[in-house]
């Protein structure tokens, strides 16, 4: 029988907004067959699922239990009693279900502990995720690892905490999950924990053309761990063709002398920590400067509401908002075609009917507003404006962000390359743009600066402090782009290093 590669996803509308809530996306079974492989490798009687969805980790199981001959329970766990009816009709009879329980597995764990679990967790960022629920997981994850864990951890973290806690002495868990795991705010704390107490055997990356995932904007990563001593090394495969029977083979145990559509690195947990468990291994190759040596970064501005706050001069004129009252501004990363924005720039985005001003009524009472101003902001009162969850903070509700005028933008996620900009402009960007401010300001430091930036050595490596997505996309938080390594022969080249003393915290040029 021919195996479905993938699952079809709705790409917009109400259909992909309920997967984003459910955060289901079904593991391919040419994955399936060699998560199941790892975590059967000693012929175990039980095997766990804790998040069973269609039951595509039954399945696998129940071929490899019946290829070699031993006999093996199922268990599995999952919240959405639709999709276990599902798996009732997808080759699985209920003797093979007649261990699953519509329970949550993280806050209401089984009683046991089993030698085999493998998993494909619920895929749901943070944001999306119940305040009561939320406080239930953190709580949880400090109880489980006594740390902190930062809130902006989904639920596929503690996810993975409770299945390290399920697994039982000399166990093997096998975990496929976004990198976003590796990347996030909570990673170091979460990987000393796992690193310290468990012993991963393997990790496993995708190249593009192999990606279980391919409508899916993520990186998946499949990880191998034992609850044993703890190593110091491990083997990183990149994994470069779907349904590679190499990957079966070696998570079977048996190795191979040669391999076509696998590359293995065997890594120190120590270099893999400190590079990245998502990222190649590190060349070794240390450079002495970062950008925080010469430059501060803040995220662009967040208004709210742009369709409010952000207009095209024109319709500015039409409502009668004096151009006092208004700041250049560009709102989206594909309004910028190269690394240079220009003042002409922003006339070609205005003449095609992009916005380019936004709304900047600060430092004025609304009293002291002209009368056009005070009217349009009582219309965005009455459709609800104020109530909306961060204007709301806002004291009063119109008043926005402010940013000075960066001399150099940074656009940090898309499936075009991520870029440094120079802004000729005067603009100051929203939300989907960096703001890089050097920490002199005379012209010759700055483009200096900026040729260090986008030379193309410098923007490889932005994936040694970035995210990685599908698409070859990366996305880099503002603390971490200025973690950004620069190569020396470029500082040196540009004569950046002259301009060295000793190290300043970041300057303050906004509000946060």
């Amino acid at each position: 029988m021919k195996r479905k590669q993938h699952q079809a996803l709705p790409r917009s509308g109400g259909e992909r907004e309920t997967l984003r809530t459910k955060g289901q996306f079904w593991t391919p079974d040419w994955v399936a067959e060699f998560m199941v492989a790892y975590v059967l490798r000693d012929q175990p009687k039980q095997l766990l699922d804790p998040a069973l969805g269609k039951g595509v980790f039954f399945r696998a199981a129940k071929r490899y239990a019946r290829s070699h001959r031993f006999n093996l329970a199922l268990f599995g766990r999952d919240v959405d009693p639709q999709i276990v009816a599902q798996a009732r009709q997808s080759e699985l009879d209920e003797a093979d279900l007649r261990h699953v329980e519509i329970r949550d597995f993280v806050l209401d764990p089984p009683s046991g502990k089993f030698p085999a679990i493998v998993a494909n967790p619920p895929y749901i960022r943070h944001h999306r995720l119940p305040r009561i629920q939320k406080d239930a997981l953190r709580d949880f994850s400090r109880a489980a690892i006594g740390r902190h864990i930062d809130g902006r951890a989904g639920l596929h973290v503690y996810f993975l905490i409770r299945a390290l806690q399920t697994l039982s002495p000399g166990g093997r868990l096998s975990y496929i999950v976004s990198a976003d795991i590796c990347e996030g705010v909570f990673a170091e704390t979460l990987w000393q924990w796992i690193a310290a107490r468990f012993r991963l055997d393997t990790v496993i990356a995708f190249a593009a053309d192999a990606t279980p995932f391919p409508d899916v904007d993520t990186n998946a990563l499949v990880f191998c761990i034992q609850n044993e001593q703890p190593g110091k090394h491990f083997d990183w495969v990149t994994c470069r063709q779907q349904n590679s029977e190499e990957l079966v083979s070696l998570l079977s145990g048996n190795r191979r002398k040669q391999n076509k559509t696998i590359e293995i690195h065997q890594r120190s947990i120590a270099e893999a920590l400190s590079t990245g468990l998502s990222r190649p291994p590190s060349q070794a190759v240390t450079e002495h400067h970062t950008l925080g040596d010469f430059a501060s970064v803040m995220r662009g501005i967040v208004t709210g509401d742009n369709d409010f706050f952000f207009m095209t001069l024109t319709r500015a004129r039409e409502i009668g908002i004096p151009e006092s009252l208004l700041v250049k501004a560009v709102g989206r990363m594909r309004d910028i075609e190269g690394e240079q924005f220009t003042p002409q720039d922003v006339d070609r985005l205005e003449f095609r009917g992009r916005p380019t001003r936004l709304l900047h009524v600060n430092g004025l009472s609304f009293d002291q507003l002209p009368a056009a101003v005070q009217a349009y902001l009582k219309e965005g009162e009455k459709s609800g404006l104020d109530k909306k969850t961060l204007i709301q903070t806002r004291k009063p509700w119109y008043r926005m962000e402010t940013r000075k005028s960066p001399p150099i933008m940074f656009a940090y996620l898309g499936r075009r390359n991520a870029r440094f900009i120079r802004n000729h402009a005067g603009v100051v960007p929203l939300t989907c743009l960096l703001c890089v401010y050097p920490k002199r300001e005379d012209a010759d430091f700055v483009e200096h600066l900026w040729k260090v930036l986008s030379n193309p050595q410098t923007i490889n490596n932005l994936r040694k402090v970035g995210k990685t997505y599908g698409g070859n996309a990366i996305k880099v938080e503002p603390r971490a782009l200025e973690r950004l390594p620069l190569p020396d022969a470029l500082v040196h080249s540009e004569k950046l290093d002259k301009y060295l003393g000793p190290r300043q915290g970041s300057l303050n040029f906004g509000e946060k």
